[in-house]
């Protein structure tokens, strides 16, 4: 079973992109299992969403406290709660930041860490920081466990089909495109 969690802020999506995830994942043939975590449910508050992946069926419901990848769609949620907590060793972090992915402070866990401007992309294509949909690019990208096609289709599927579906696949392939991936082990950008 691979475990993700994501971190980010009250509405930013975070819940949203865990469930696009899970989607895409059931998509290609693979069981998922997406659980919203909330806190204060207020706008700007850090949240967690929660997502398992297997080849079998899933029946685990509960948070994620030993997670495989941390996916983070804001760039400043990692000051306000600890977004490694509990990461494997040789975990992957897709991190929403416009430094480069050599310059992170990344604990020794961490072995793969995948890099996306998200926020620079956001404003270019909704004018907005709202970053779901270009970090599941990005995951794509980091981890390659699911394909754009399969992201595509799940944002087809989603609320956003009438209102920003373009802007959202749009913004999914931008995400895509514009990480990079560093391999902790090797010190060498792929």
């Amino acid at each position: 079973m691979y475990e993700i969690r994501f971190h980010g802020r009250g509405g930013q999506g975070a819940v949203m992109a865990a469930a696009m995830l899970a989607s895409a994942f059931v998509e290609e043939g693979r069981y998922a299992v997406a659980v919203p975590s909330f806190g204060f449910e207020r706008r700007g508050a850090p949240v967690a969403a929660f997502l398992r992946v297997d080849e079998r069926e899933i029946r685990r419901m509960t948070n994620i406290y030993r997670p495989d990848c941390v996916v983070c769609i804001d760039p400043t949620v990692g000051r306000a709660v600890d977004v490694f907590e509990g990461v494997r060793d040789g975990g992957t972090l897709v991190q929403t930041t416009s430094a480069a992915a050599g310059e992170l402070a990344l604990p020794p866990a961490i072995g793969t860490v995948g890099a996306c401007d998200a926020v620079a992309i956001a404003l270019e294509v909704f004018g907005r920081p709202i970053t779901n949909t270009i970090m599941l690019g990005a995951f794509a990208r980091t981890t390659g466990l699911v394909s754009i096609a399969a992201l595509e289709h799940a944002l087809r599927d989603s609320e956003m089909r009438d209102a920003g579906l373009q802007q959202n696949i749009e913004a999914l392939a931008r995400g895509w495109a514009g990480t990079v991936v560093y391999h902790i082990e090797e010190r060498a950008i792929a």
